[in-house]
Parts: C-alpha cells; structure tokens; sequence
C-alpha cells in the first residue's frame, strides 16, 4: 500500500510506506502517523481519522486527503520523496473516537496542518 497522498487540490503532501505497519510521513520526511485496522493514530497517539478505500477522513467524516487514484482534481507533479527521518518512539494509544458517516466533501482543515496534529514536537515544525 505505499503511494503518494495528495489533498483535494491536487498536490502531493504525504507518502505511505508499508514495513509491516502503515507509516505516513510528511514530505519533510517526519513519520506523523499509521494505522490499526482503518483508524488513523497520530504518532502523539491520538486518534486523528480514518483511513477506508484509499481516502484519508477526519474526525467529523469529512475528506481531508486521498491516493491519486481517489483525487477529484488533476494531480501535480510528484518531487522525489525525501530521505526519512528516524522513527521517535509512538505514544501510547489514546481511546478511539465513535466513526461517524463519511462524507463525499473535503473539510476546510488544510491537509498538511490536518497530519501535523498527530506529530509528536519538535520532530516537526
């Protein structure tokens, strides 16, 4: 499952790498968040979404990023991905949220600031 996230606009912010455990990472290279089954953990251990059919959502069910594949806009061109960073150790889980309906409609949460509030600090800045 690895691949370039991209937000509603088009424009590559994120990448996913699969070692044995689904690992975003900005493209500065910060590992910020991964996965259990279909909820997304940020590396602070919060629960910041969901991740189903390719497509990133929020806590209020609302699209905030997706694999090119699931992008409604024309894609930009991809840079090269940045060598990653050494992985922090993650945070102990806190509870999960209750999943609400997913919606079509991307939130107005910029995707990037979106990731970042799963980072622990001052990995990324």
């Amino acid at each position: 499952m690895d691949g370039v996230l991209f937000d509603g606009k088009g424009r590559p912010v994120a990448f996913v790498e699969d070692d044995g455990e689904r690992v975003f990472y900005l493209w500065s290279g910060h590992a910020v968040a991964y996965l259990v089954e279909d909820r997304l953990y940020g590396w602070n251990g919060h629960h910041i979404g969901w991740y189903s059919d390719s497509v990133m959502y929020d806590l209020h069910g609302q699209r905030v990023g997706s694999l090119g594949d699931k992008c409604p806009r024309a894609l930009q061109v991809v840079r090269p991905r940045p060598a990653k960073f050494s992985m922090a150790p993650k945070h102990a889980r806190h509870p999960e949220h209750k999943r609400i309906d997913y919606r079509p409609t991307y939130s107005d949460q910029d995707f990037e600031e979106f990731l970042k509030t799963g980072a622990t600090w001052p990995a990324v800045g």
